[in-house]
């Protein structure tokens, strides 16, 4: 432990402040009786001492005895999509919390509190059921007999005289292992009316948010005044904010908390609030509880340099370079001393999806070279990952061999110009080329670097497409070289009017290229517009050339028709408000997966690992397109994967193969 807080590498990747806190805890989902634990600033992540302290790396567990099970956390990037897909304990049926055992093998999730307090065997609760009740080692689907009355997939304890099932959860909560709190506080907020305990989902005429914090009622245990509509989570009634404050890095005079529902601009950040600022009535200052001690000096994942805190905008008209909102010029933000209209509303600078939580104040800055090649003559080049030799600008890539890649993003090279090594195969596009060596990017809180070492295959970050060329990468963060070398404004040829932003949605968004539900989108910010692209289509190579097809394919971005449109490819019916590639005279429609596939990212002739199991990456260009192993149809796309050691090899698409697999352990 240092002055800065606690390192617990194991559940959380940043320092974290003891702290005592009575909402449930984000490691297991439960309350606890004694409420100590460290609490993370940045992220608003709790964790119980306990959890923290006996937290194993790795652990053996009867309920799973195939595999061991390996302790899991979601970093702060993951927790905001992890919860659009809800996750349950396969023991207790209980929504897992942020930190969790897990076995990859057997898709086998376990939450802490149950890898610590196994379920008895058997045990007896007389106000729950008549007889004893015994816990079964097999997982099983069964309709719970508790008041839940929910569907159940799991370890139910079951009555053996009756044939009744509960959860384990259910009997738990029954057997009173929950901590109970006083059903009455008296708070020096609110001094009119004692506050009630209430459980489940707050009042309806409530706005089910906490008076003091703003925070979303969320732990389904809280403290409300029915006569006065005033409701606190839990850990302000624990944790109060004082009463007044005096911060001079804030404010020159003391300041007071208003507790009450207020519509107010908060000072600081410019920002509308609607809760209990802290005011100065002397200067007519109020300030969001949430705005004290913001860092004076940060970077942050939208601009090349650092950002700068200021007490006075003063530029008019000016946007927020976060969210695109229009900055009220009169209040203080964030910005940059190099680009003078770059500005960022205080709030939307130090999100946790945009700044990495680092005060740079006294921090020397640090001068890179982040300039992927030297110039050689105007049009030879010595590239960082190629020093070996130099390299030569062509400016016809339709000159180029059709099967030449480039290194870097392993896209065809024809038809764009590149740059071919002058003394060996290697090659990139012109584009590709000129990738910086580090960059910040709207994904990730820190830099990421371009590394060209060889690597097996990973899911890129934001088109989830697997990949084993070039890449931007930082700790378990990978971006393929394209979805890595986004920066905002991005301009699209189907959107050339108005620039794209990556805005964070608070749902999955559907995208304008191909109809299919994203969560790391590009919208267009113009009103009335709705136009967005996911990273995936964002990336799809202009122009592509294909073996159907003498001249190259370029992509269409739909249009509306009354007839209908096939495929040339696999003669199947196209629909026309989806993308697809067309060749020079209209006459085709091709779907954007028959041209490109799966493996489009994947470097022809190479070897990868995927589930356990090696495949060579082949280029599907011989005059009898071989068969898929599991679809048993024609492999359609122009790179496939052939399964190495077996006499049927071939799969077409990664759905065949995940598919194929589910199969064979199924037997």
């Amino acid at each position: 432990m240092d002055s800065d807080g606690v390192s617990v590498p194991l559940i959380h990747e940043h320092l974290m402040m003891p702290c005592n806190d009575l909402r449930r805890g984000d490691c297991c989902e439960r309350l606890e009786a004694i409420s100590d634990g460290y609490y993370c600033t940045t992220c608003d992540f709790f964790v119980h001492k306990k959890c923290g302290d006996e937290a194993s790396e790795c652990i053996e567990n009867p309920f799973h005895s195939n595999h061991p099970l390996r302790l899991g956390f979601l970093s702060r990037l993951q927790r905001q999509h992890w919860l659009k897909v809800v996750r349950s304990c396969d023991l207790c049926g209980k929504n897992i919390g942020d930190l969790f055992y897990r076995c990859e093998i057997c898709d086998f999730d376990m939450d802490l509190h149950c890898a610590k307090y196994p379920p008895l065997e058997v045990i007896d609760i007389p106000e729950m059921h008549s007889h004893k009740l015994n816990l079964l080692k097999d997982r099983v689907e069964f309709d719970c007999d508790a008041k839940c009355g929910k569907i159940g997939y799991g370890f139910p304890y079951e009555c053996h005289e009756c044939d009744s099932k509960f959860h384990v959860d259910c009997v738990r909560y029954s057997s009173s292992e929950e901590v109970k709190h006083p059903l009455e506080v008296n708070h020096s907020y609110h001094s009119l009316h004692p506050l009630k305990l209430f459980m489940g989902q707050p009042p309806d005429y409530s706005d089910g948010k906490c008076r003091l914090c703003g925070r979303k009622i969320d732990d389904k245990l809280f403290y409300h005044c029915s006569s006065c509509n005033f409701t606190l989570d839990m850990r302000c009634v624990l944790n109060p904010p004082p009463k007044s404050v005096l911060d001079l890095k804030t404010h020159d005079h003391q300041l007071n908390l208003l507790p009450r529902l207020i519509s107010f601009t908060c000072n600081a950040c410019g920002l509308n609030g609607d809760r209990s600022p802290y005011a100065c009535f002397q200067c007519d200052f109020l300030i969001h509880k949430d705005c004290f001690g913001l860092p004076r000096l940060i970077n942050i994942n939208r601009h090349d340099h650092r950002m700068s805190r200021t007490s006075l905008i003063g530029i008019v008209n000016s946007v927020c370079g976060v969210c695109r909102q229009k900055v009220d010029w009169t209040c203080g933000g964030y910005s940059c001393q190099r680009c003078s209209t770059y500005i960022a509303h205080s709030k939307c600078a130090t999100r946790e999806d945009v700044w990495n939580g680092k005060e740079l104040e006294g921090v020397p800055e640090e001068i890179e070279d982040i300039e992927p090649y030297v110039v050689i003559d105007d049009n030879t080049i010595q590239h960082f990952s190629h020093k070996e030799h130099y390299m030569r600008l062509n400016v016809n890539g339709l000159m180029c061999e059709v099967n030449k890649r480039c290194n870097a993003c392993n896209h065809p090279i024809s038809p764009q110009s590149f740059y071919g090594c002058m003394d060996c195969d290697f090659i990139l596009h012109q584009n590709c080329a000129g990738f910086p060596r580090r960059k910040w990017h709207v994904l990730h809180n820190e830099r990421l670097a371009l590394v060209t070492s060889e690597v097996n295959i990973f899911g890129c970050s934001a088109c989830h497409k697997i990949f084993n060329g070039f890449r931007y990468e930082h700790e378990d963060t990978k971006l393929d070289v394209l979805c890595g070398s986004f920066s905002e404004p991005f301009i699209h040829p189907s959107h050339p009017h108005h620039p794209l932003y990556c805005i964070s949605p608070e749902d999955d968004e559907v995208c304008s290229g191909c109809n299919e539900r994203s969560y790391h989108v590009l919208r267009c910010i113009e009103d009335n517009c709705g136009f967005i692209l996911d990273f995936g289509c964002a990336t799809f190579p202009q122009v592509v050339k294909h073996r159907i097809e003498d001249q190259p394919l370029s992509l269409c971005y739909g249009e509306k028709a009354s007839g209908k449109y096939w495929c040339d490819i696999c003669e199947k019916e196209t629909n026309p408000n989806t993308w697809f590639y067309t060749c020079k005279d209209h006459r085709a429609s091709l779907h954007t997966w028959c041209v490109l596939g799966d493996f489009m990212g994947l470097i022809p002739k190479s070897t990868i690992e995927l589930w356990n199991i090696s495949y060579e990456v082949v280029l599907n260009n011989s005059i009898s397109r071989p068969i898929c192993r599991h679809c048993k149809s024609h492999c359609i796309p122009p790179i496939i994967l052939k399964k190495i050691g077996t006499s049927d090899p071939y799969f077409c698409s990664l759905d065949c193969i995940e598919s194929f697999k589910r199969l064979w352990r199924a037997k």
